[in-house]
């Protein structure tokens, strides 16, 4: 059952996707029903592959079908750092898939008429202070000089696309974009069924092993026997393969969401339609939906929310940016959980013959997991590793990970005391 959500509420209707029983055969196993696992197998399905897909829950369950909706542009990273890190070649490629991210979305929603709310009016950086406005323009060169369609702002330029002063400046890059993300994955799912997938919820993986010339996917009322497997179970990972649930660190992110607001007010709320994240260590990210309802998104505890409570700061923030929100409605607050990795890339593995697994994207989940997903089937259809847009990397579990929840507190207690410094 889903978690309670505007989402959940909001969404189109899920497939039929009923719990496997007995035993059954694919060329390829899909484990995990988010945008990684639905993506790969939409694009093997859309190659003939035969697929079928499991999940633990039901597709969307995790932070695919809970995030802020944001089809982001890009890495966590500035272009030339990923160069630097990865070589003007691969990073090159890297760069171009992500950045690229959003188009391929908003094409996929096109080609399978996807019902999503999906629109490309733009992502929008913003920066509190002078200091994080000079940081954003050295992004948005490095942007422009690679041909990006991006624009910086001055404070009266962003003021007029966010209907707020706050900020000393923004980058406007117009390849991002929105969309209803639940319904997206649920999009996914039916299109991919479409194809011949066969996806099944209520469906945890128990074990995971090597068996006749293939791997043996164990479930709790049956097995799968499969010639190569993609594990897409990011935030939610657990121990199927050794190492990898301790290569992330889960990170709750938290939403609240307004009621559709009265006409007058949603005009000067975000007028541009643009979806914004705020520069910094510790911040925030907000959108307009397509029904007037103001989603303010950010740090929150780090287990399930029960109440708008321990969150109550997104919607004063909320009311110090616009005042007219001042006495809002605030109907839905919510959380899931992303995967954090210690470099800030996203990972793409391949621990073992005809065995992949992506995570870990670091709060741009939308665009680089559906991203990741093709560059995993494109793996199994056989492109060699060395000509993926993705470097396949070696799993690297993080030191002290048990204490992940401390440490998360911490960061995040860091971070405030950096921005509110600006450090």
């Amino acid at each position: 059952m889903l978690p309670p959500s505007l989402y959940a509420d909001t969404a189109t209707p899920p497939a039929d996707t009923p719990p496997l029983e007995g035993n059954a055969r694919a060329s390829v196993c899909v484990i995990g029903g988010g945008f990684t696992g639905l993506s790969a197998a939409l694009h093997l399905a859309e190659a003939g592959t035969d697929v079928i897909l499991i999940e633990a829950e039901e597709p969307g369950w995790g932070a695919s079908g809970r995030n802020g909706g944001q089809v982001n542009p890009g890495l966590k990273l500035n272009p030339d750092e990923v160069e630097a890190d990865f070589g003007a070649e691969m990073g090159g490629r890297m760069l171009a898939l992500s950045y690229g991210g959003p188009d391929a979305v908003f094409e996929l929603i096109r080609r399978h008429q996807i019902q999503c709310e999906a629109r490309q009016e733009g992502t929008i950086r913003a920066g509190i202070g002078a200091a994080n406005a000079a940081t954003i323009a050295i992004t948005a060169g490095q942007c422009a000089r690679r041909g990006g369609p991006v624009e910086m702002l001055d404070a009266a330029g962003t003021a007029a696309l966010t209907g707020t002063d706050r900020y000393a400046g923004a980058m406007l890059d117009r390849r991002g974009g929105d969309l209803q993300p639940l319904s997206y994955a649920r999009g996914l799912a039916r299109a991919a069924m479409q194809l011949g997938v066969r996806i099944h919820g209520a469906t945890p993986a128990t074990s995971l092993a090597r068996a006749e010339g293939g791997w043996r996917v164990t479930t709790q009322k049956g097995e799968i026997l499969a010639e190569k497997v993609v594990l897409a179970t990011n935030g939610y990972t657990g121990d199927l393969w050794p190492g990898l649930r301790r290569s992330v660190v889960p990170v709750y992110s938290s939403i609240a969401s307004t009621a559709p607001l009265a006409q007058d007010i949603a005009r000067r709320v975000m007028p541009r339609r643009a979806s914004l994240y705020e520069a910094g260590h510790i911040t925030v990210y907000y959108r307009m939906d397509q029904s007037n309802r103001l989603l303010m998104g950010g740090r929150g505890p780090q287990s399930e929310l029960t109440s708008l409570e321990p969150i109550r700061y997104l919607m004063d923030y909320a009311a110090k940016l616009w005042p007219e929100l001042k006495g809002a409605e605030w109907t839905h607050g919510w959380n899931g959980q992303i995967a954090a990795t210690k470099d800030h890339y996203p990972h793409l593995h391949e621990p073992a013959p005809g065995l992949l697994a992506g995570l870990g994207y670091n709060g741009r989940g939308v665009a680089m997991a559906t991203a990741m997903g093709r560059q995993m089937a494109l793996r199994l259809l056989g492109r060699p590793a060395a000509e993926l847009d993705m470097p396949v990397l070696p799993i690297k579990p993080i030191p002290f990970h048990g204490f992940w929840k401390l440490g998360v507190a911490w960061a995040i207690l860091q971070g405030r005391l950096r921005d509110r410094f600006g450090i």
